[in-house]
């Protein structure tokens, strides 16, 4: 009788909490599992607004082996994250054609703070994640398209959303060792102070990677968080800290690792890497049917980096650093009220937030042998905005909803041009985003969806205020400080007991993409571009013990208004797949296998040179008896040989024609290696 009372109990509160806090397992005084709840097979009909939103909880990627944290994303279905440097930096992200660099068009979010950095002395929009914890992620919310009033910038192909967890049922020590130098220890716990929850984790890695150049990757993180209250009248604190420095390969030349000039693991600038510390603090209070959060980051990043090696200077070499050194200080607030208009219901969000970037230097700098040696930009930039939005969503009958959204954003900022007074300036800039969206239920177990909103993201407000190139001393065009986006979107949703699947079919089109430059200091024009594809997802529990899951997604991309010939986005990945099995045999063991596969693409605009394709598959099996568990981790099964990340530009080594030779640039996807992992429950 007490095992039905817990399930019948774990089916009420699942149906009552689509968010996801309970996408983990239950387990009874013994510590013996009593029922598996996947965020995935939790109920989304009747709630979800769109086919390509939902949640993941932590049941769902518990058992996922990762080569990095920023591996995470890959958890929404559809999105495919590589890295072309070392581990320390930012992933490289792709979503739904496009090629997000770190970040661009993909918002993201921790605790309801942004990570999206404005103006980054690496690229706007840059999403690193590497001060999660993933032990400590409750779940992963995530909406694709601009159809959400409650996001803005970089929200045009989509957003996730991560939730740390307010407690641990039980302190944990975890230690993993593995190929190539890694080790990791991880301790975590939390106590009940003051009639509220205290959590408290320190993690640390050290890696030296595959690479022939050592990547010596040192990183620590930590998470204390406080927390009080319920879920409908409470507040909680956090406070994050990450520090890491690592050595990076960079993309490197094809013809370099043909010609036995380097190893597939080698290195062409033995300079090259980074370091990036990341302070931060949120607050979130729910005070019924207000929402309440605030947030204060402090960001110190340093990047050295060699693409070209010999083209632009033959003398000194074309390597050069990026810094950055910002606070980031901000907060949002939204209200639900419940309105009638006749008989008809309707639910009523209105919300409000502001966000201040104090970035007091932001800079592009020549070097040798990783030593600044002259500045080629620097600046010190204030970027502010504000923005306003309501959502208003009513039942237009028991099967029928529609949603209705408006937001404004107002952006400013004042550059101060340090090294080139010239391109100083201020200035402002607006926009209204209009949002819609319409669900019918025709079943209890299908849902359809019709879905239309424009959003936006923000350029590097360097470009804004530019006048003259700092690197040329030509004069330049601005651009401007926001770029809209329109999408569109049908799709459908199926809901059975264990079996969930959802299709759909968007389009995207951006009237801009001119970006500023990190790499060069300057700005360079992007053509307007459409993007439409199709993608679908599956969820199926066919017995207790095995969950399968499949996701896929074909994306046609192009420039739009181009010479014929020269329309195509390098890239722009039309195809991505990715499926995996999760194994609970009982007796405390357990597994899973992931395999991700992402097409060719692209790399120039005539489509005369494209990367190859890329297919990984890692597998893990884990082994718990009482408070103990045990894992192995097998990344690159297959040992496949493929890249990570391509391009296709001129570059000039030693001794090669003074206009360089261009050439695919490569980062290889890393050779297979082991992770033993012990974890231990106090």
């Amino acid at each position: 009788m007490r095992r039905i009372g817990h399930i019948a109990s774990w089916m009420v509160l699942a149906a009552l909490c689509p968010t996801g806090a309970l996408a983990q397992t239950q387990e009874d005084a013994d510590g013996d599992a009593d029922i598996i709840v996947y965020g995935r097979n939790l109920p989304q009909i009747g709630t979800a607004l769109s086919a390509s939103q939902g949640v993941v909880g932590y049941r769902d990627f518990e058992d996922r082996p990762l080569a990095r944290v920023g591996e995470m994303v890959e958890n929404v279905p559809g999105v495919i994250a590589t890295q072309h440097s070392g581990t320390g930096k930012a992933n490289q992200y792709f979503l739904r054609g496009f090629n997000l660099d770190h970040g661009s068009d993909f918002a993201g979010f921790v605790d309801g703070a942004p990570v999206n950095m404005r103006t980054h002395g690496h690229g706007r929009g840059y999403l690193d994640l590497n001060f999660l914890i993933p032990e400590l992620v409750e779940r992963i919310d995530y909406r694709k398209g601009p159809y959400f009033a409650d996001v803005g910038d970089f929200s045009a192909a989509g957003t996730v959303q991560f939730k740390t967890l307010d407690r641990l049922a039980r302190p944990l020590v975890e230690v993993t060792a593995g190929s190539y130098g890694y080790y990791r220890a991880l301790a975590a716990g939390s106590s009940e102070v003051g009639g509220g929850d205290l959590l408290l984790a320190i993690d640390g890695t050290r890696s030296n990677g595959p690479w022939d150049l050592n990547e010596d990757l040192k990183k620590v993180n930590g998470l204390l968080k406080y927390s009080r209250g319920a879920a409908d009248q409470g507040w909680n604190i956090g406070f994050t800290g990450y520090h890491a420095t690592w050595n990076a390969t960079d993309q490197v030349p094809e013809r370099a690792i043909s010609d036995g000039l380097i190893s597939r693991w080698g290195i062409i600038d033995p300079a090259l890497g980074g370091r990036t510390t990341r302070l931060g603090l949120t607050g979130n209070a729910v005070l019924g049917a207000t929402k309440i959060s605030a947030y204060a980051t402090y960001y110190d990043f340093l990047l050295t980096s060699n693409f070209t090696y010999f083209l632009n200077d033959p003398v000194h070499g074309d390597e050069f650093q990026q810094r950055d050194r910002r606070g980031v200080f901000g907060g949002s607030v939204r209200h639900g009220l419940d309105a009638h208009l006749g008989a008809m219901p309707i639910a009523v969000t209105l919300g409000a937030e502001g966000r201040w970037d104090h970035i007091g230097k932001v800079g592009l700098y020549s070097s040798v042998a990783g030593v600044t040696r002259a500045t080629v930009r620097e600046d010190k930039v204030d970027e502010y905005s504000g923005a306003a939005f309501v959502d208003a969503t009513a039942a237009l009958t028991d099967r029928l909803r529609l949603s209705l959204g408006l937001r404004g954003d107002v952006y400013g900022y004042d550059v101060a041009a340090r090294s080139l007074p010239v391109n100083s300036g201020k200035g402002s800039d607006a926009m209204l985003s209009p949002k819609a969206a319409l669900a019918w239920r025709a079943t209890d177990s299908l849902e359809f969806y019709a879905n239309y909103g424009e959003s936006f993201h923000s350029n590097d407000v360097r470009g804004a205020a530019i006048q003259i190139d700092p690197v040329t001393g030509e004069a330049v065009d601005r651009v401007p400080v926001l770029v809209k986006a329109r999408g569109q979107e049908i799709g459908a949703r199926i809901e059975r007991p264990n079996f969930t699947a959802s299709i759909n079919a968007f389009h995207l089109s951006l009237g801009s993409e001119l970006v500023f430059v990190g790499d060069g200091g300057s700005t360079e024009p992007n053509d307007a571009t459409r993007r439409y594809g199709v993608e679908a997802t599956i969820f199926w529990q066919p017995v207790r013990w095995l969950a399968l899951d499949a996701a896929g997604a074909l994306t046609h991309t192009r420039f739009h208004d181009v010479d014929p010939g020269q329309d195509h986005i390098p890239n722009a990945v039309s195809e991505v797949v990715s499926a995996g099995a999760m194994l609970d045999l009982g007796r405390g063991i357990s597994g899973s296998l992931r395999l991700r596969h992402f097409g060719s693409a692209p790399l120039i605009e005539d489509d005369s040179v494209r990367s190859r394709p890329t297919t990984l598959v890692n597998m893990g099996a884990y082994y718990s008896l009482k408070r103990m568990k045990v894992g192995l981790d097998i990344l690159n099964l297959f040992n496949a040989r493929d890249a990570d990340i391509s391009y296709y530009y001129a570059s000039r080594l030693p001794g090669e024609p003074a206009e360089g030779v261009e050439d695919r640039h490569i980062h290889p996807v890393e050779p297979r290696q082991f992770r033993v992992s012990l974890r231990y429950q106090l």
